[in-house]
């Protein structure tokens, strides 16, 4: 286990495998491919209810029928009822390409041309399928469809252009089409009896009676490319809809036989798939840019209209960062797009406008992707001025401009940021202020200039007069960054020169050369540390105040990607394109994990919580998170979970967050079988050395013990309590302070062991109520082990452990020689015992002192009063000392090396 471990894959809509609909009651479910794992849309929203699990392979094709879902991928058919694999079908020998549900029935075909019929009733007990039928060996199946009101056949098509009928009840073909010169990609069933469209690989579609073998009509597409996707509408228009390779979707008039409308740029990449809703006119498409989009026809040109969509990114991201405390995710990609992803809701996600661009594209007659920006290679945001005006800077590739964006409302900006009009150059870095007022550009020319915001004017350039020509750099700009008090100006220079600025002078104060070739800088405003990558694969810190080098990370064997600094400072991420992810500890000046994937990252993002790290991959359309381990582990050790220099490789995360092999299933399967009291839970010590370890509990629960009386105060009540009503008896049980019922077997089981020593202890504190708390403290103390003991009163709320603590109270102590013999004095002893072991172990700090601070209050006057017990306080008093100075002698050695840091002495 390393310390981020894969948790889910986001931006993942669907894939090129055709999506399955279904109808359940009043609402309709689409069914999609994300690759190994497949995903549910309600289709009144397009809201996601369902993920399936990860399975070994891609899929290849999809069918659904009500609560089960069938998913072939490789040479098997998985089938799922909701989210849970009931069986696996694994009879072809071939991978399987087609499935079709079939009444009560899946039919499915493989690329050799073998066809099986499968029962899905009863699905548990049936794995072998009941029909099996071979085409023909030069008859390649491309698809398959059930024409209806033909009872138990099904439609054929193949690669070499025929068409075949067969009838899977006596598995013998009916009829052979001989086809139109061209393979058939797809084929649908329309309203009208015997009549099937089928889409051809030359952009032709053929409209066909297979009951008379008759050609009614034939559509060709106006671009160029194979019918893709096909699908007649049920509402009483007759419209033929038809998707093709280009991404443009054409809709034909059957009755006028002729093109009624065509919306271009429908998508960015092939549509695979097309459905029209049953009695709506409503259209439904997917593709494989990764998007599903549902068109309506309700205008009066009979054109259809987006309706709603959800789509990813159709092409990889390139730069990622965290926003708004982690909650969201803001990435630019090859396909121009600027998004946003939520983690938490993944309806939330979004595409920021760039204000018209499907508008201004139909007017000038242009693709919606020549008026898009250019893919962004470089952008920052700030949060602290998000209500205000433009919050994120984006620079672009081959662009001489840079834009800014209202993230508040998910729009381009109204200013645009020219550096250097006299002679513009691509700008290749932005940086915005800490205050969020100010922007600053570098550009491939070497100029670097400031501008406001809120205005979009330019604030003054930043000149080096030492340069030969009137610049900062020169070379290209490849980095700027800004300290968190607005005093300094750091940037880089591809030369390998690293310069320091006064922020408000735009004067030089410092620089120094690194020797080579620089390809990124990442700063870090809080301690002033500043991450370059040189083309020599090595990661150098420098302390921008001392300016020196102060740090040096060697171990990537190929480009190193990106680098990430965690938000205190203490970690170093970098990624690299030879698989490899690596973090490294700043203070210790060594790596501490290295994991590899088997796809390259291209930009990583820690959240500034530490909790999620985001990664995007080569070739990847969606985002990938990582958890880290360190902020849910029980142990702060990172060496415990960390592999130091060892790089394990590690998959990438998936769709459905949770993978587990068959082992691990199995093995759950039989845990879950044995009884929970038998089980062995791995235990671990959590004992730090020379340190204490904290309770975890939450902070109010040990605080409100401290402040109880003030609580109780505040808190009481206006009208006195109310009688409550009279309870029904059960079982006899005891009555206890923490309200759970402890029954008369559990008192008479405390009493068997007369004869021990705790037996006769017992007899002198017979009169006492048995609570749970007195009971767990005596076995506890018998035992010498308090771990039981600990983890109750942890349970217990304030006020009822300071009831417990209450019933020990001695109030009639007026004749000393008769207080000696109370029973209360055992426990308060017992108390004591308790807690110089605990201090002892130096185990749940800040609870034990809550606790001892509570108790001496209760009880301080009677310790002070017997001297049975003072011996005992006088102990306690010793190692609550001794812990106490151990603790403050390590705070001042951590204040030691705050300081020591702080003036770069790394």
């Amino acid at each position: 286990m390393g310390i981020f471990e894969p948790y889910r894959a986001i931006g993942c809509i669907t894939t090129s495998v055709p999506f399955s609909v279904q109808r359940l009651g009043t609402e309709t479910f689409v069914t999609v491919s994300v690759g190994k794992a497949f995903q549910i849309f309600n289709c009144a929203k397009l809201t996601l209810v369902l993920v399936g699990p990860q399975l070994p392979k891609k899929i290849n094709a999809l069918a659904s029928y009500r609560e089960y879902t069938f998913a072939a991928y490789g040479n098997n058919i998985a089938v799922f009822r909701r989210a849970h694999q009931v069986a696996t079908w694994s009879s072809h020998n071939a991978k399987v390409k087609l499935l079709l549900l079939f009444g009560e029935h899946i039919v499915s075909v493989d690329v050799c041309g073998n066809m099986f019929l499968w029962a899905f009733k009863g699905v548990e007990d049936n794995l072998a399928p009941f029909g099996h039928i071979v085409l023909h060996e030069k008859f390649n199946p491309s698809c398959i469809m059930h024409p209806d009101t033909y009872l138990n056949k099904v439609l054929i098509g193949s690669e070499q252009g025929p068409l075949q009928l067969w009838n899977i009840s006596t598995k013998k073909k009916i009829f052979g089409f001989n086809g139109w010169n061209s393979p058939i990609s797809c084929c649908v069933s329309s309203p009208a009896l015997d009549v099937v469209a089928i889409g051809c690989s030359d952009g032709r579609i053929h409209v066909h009676n297979i009951r008379y073998d008759e050609e009614l009509v034939s559509f060709t597409h106006s671009t160029r490319g194979s019918v893709t996707a096909l699908s007649f509408s049920t509402d009483g228009q007759p419209l033929l809809a038809s998707g093709g390779s280009s991404g443009v979707i054409s809709i034909w008039n059957l009755e006028k036989k002729r093109l009624q409308s065509v919306v271009r740029e429908a998508h960015d990449s092939v549509i695979t798939s097309l459905h029209f809703f049953a009695n709506e006119p409503v259209l439904m498409s997917s593709s494989a840019d990764n998007s599903i989009k549902m068109w309506i026809f309700d205008t009066s040109d009979g054109d259809p209209r987006l309706l709603r969509f959800r789509s990813g990114h159709s092409a990889p991201p390139l730069c990622i960062k965290f926003y708004a405390n982690g909650r969201h995710i803001l990435s630019a990609g090859q396909d121009r797009a600027f998004r946003l992803f939520s983690v938490v809701q993944d309806q939330q996600s979004r595409e920021l406008s760039q204000r018209h661009v499907s508008k201004r594209a139909k007017k000038l007659k242009l693709k919606e992707e020549e008026i898009k920006l250019k893919p962004v290679i470089a952008f920052d945001c700030a949060e602290i001025r998000e209500r205000d005006w433009c919050n994120v800077i984006t620079c672009h590739m081959d662009t001489a401009k840079a834009y800014v964006w209202m993230l508040q409302n998910f729009v381009l900006g109204e200013h645009i940021l020219n550096p250097c009009p006299e002679n513009p150059t691509p700008v290749k870095a932005c940086a915005i202020s800490a205050c969020g007022n100010f922007a600053f550009l570098g550009t491939a020319g070497g100029w670097i200039e400031r501008f406001n915001l809120q205005s979009g004017i330019r604030r003054g350039s930043y000149i080096d007069m030492s340069e030969s020509r009137s610049c900062a750099h020169d070379g290209e700009v490849v980095g700027v960054a800004c300290d968190s008090t607005n005093t300094l100006l750091i940037s880089a220079g591809y030369q390998g020169d690293i310069k320091v600025w006064d922020f408000k002078e735009r004067h030089l104060k410092s620089r120094w050369e690194i020797g080579c070739s620089v390809a990124k800088i990442v700063y870090h405003r809080y301690n002033g540390l500043l991450a370059t990558v040189a083309d020599d694969l090595t990661i150098r810190l420098f302390d921008v105040v001392a300016l020196r080098l102060v740090r040096k990370f060697e171990g990537h064997t190929d480009r190193i990607t990106d680098l990430c600094f965690s938000e205190d400072g203490k970690w170093l991420l970098s990624s690299s394109m030879d698989g490899s992810l690596r973090i490294w500890d700043v203070i210790l000046a060594r790596q501490i994990d290295a994991i590899h994937v088997d796809v390259p990252i291209t930009a990583l993002s820690l959240s500034s919580n530490m909790d999620i790290l985001a990664t995007t991959h080569v070739d990847q359309n969606g985002v990938y998170l990582w958890v880290n381990q360190a902020m849910f582990s029980s142990t702060s050790n990172v060496d415990s979970y960390a592999s130091g220099k060892e790089v394990v490789s590690v998959k990438l995360p998936s769709i459905s967050s949770v993978e587990r092999s068959q082992d691990e299933h199995s093995e759950e399967l039989v845990n879950a079988s044995q009884p929970k009291d038998d089980l062995d839970f791995p235990t671990q010590d959590k004992q730090i050395p020379e340190l204490v370890t904290l309770s975890l509990l939450p902070k109010s629960q040990w605080q409100n013990l401290i402040n109880l009386d003030i609580i109780k105060v505040r808190n009481k009540p206006i009208e006195p309590p109310k009688k409550p009503e009279k309870a029904p008896f059960f079982l006899p049980s005891v009555p206890t302070l923490s309200g759970e019922i402890l029954f008369e077997s559990e008192k008479l089981s405390l009493k068997e062991n007369d004869g021990t020593e705790g037996g006769k202890q017992m007899k002198t504190i017979s009169d006492m109520p048995q609570s749970r708390f007195l009971y767990l403290l005596q076995c506890s103390k018998e035992k010498d082990d308090y771990a039981a003991f600990t983890d109750y009163i942890k349970g217990l709320s304030p006020s009822t452990l300071d009831m417990e603590l209450r019933m020990f109270q001695i109030i009639d102590d007026d004749d000393q020689q008769e207080a000696e013999k109370r029973s209360e004095l055992v426990s308060i002893a017992w108390l004591l015992d308790y807690f110089i072991h605990e201090l002892s172990c130096r185990n749940n700090f800040e609870f034990l002192q809550a606790v001892i601070r509570l108790f001496l209050k209760i009880h301080g006057e009677t310790i002070r009063q017997q001297s049975c017990l003072q011996e005992k306080a006088r102990k306690l008093l010793d190692i609550q000392c001794m812990v106490w100075q151990r603790v403050d002698k390590l705070f001042q050695s951590s204040r030691c090396v705050v300081a020591f840091l702080s003036n770069s002495q790394i």
